[in-house]
């Protein structure tokens, strides 16, 4: 079936592949530091500020990484139907 694709529909679709990973790349590196490098590896750090009343590691641990994880989903729809409407992808 691809060696009956057009050129120009193989390069739309290298490209908007391309850019799918590059998005997923940048949201699970914040989702990676937030989850781990704010939450595990910089608790003890973090433990010396305050947010809401808790020490900053702990709150990361407990709500922030969740809250970001909530965050990125919505990024992650928004960005994809941007990507889908500029590759002229449909479902």
């Amino acid at each position: 079936m691809a060696e009956n694709t057009p050129i120009g529909e193989r390069e739309n679709r290298q490209a908007y592949w391309r850019a799918n990973l590059r998005l997923l790349a940048v949201l699970l590196t914040i989702w990676f530091v937030v989850s781990f490098g704010f939450g595990i590896l910089l608790e003890d750090w973090l433990n010396q500020l305050h947010l809401f009343g808790f020490k900053l590691g702990f709150w990361f641990a407990q709500q922030g990484s969740i809250f970001t994880f909530v965050v990125l989903i919505f990024v992650y729809a928004f960005r994809m139907r941007t990507l889908d409407r500029q590759f002229g992808v449909g479902d």
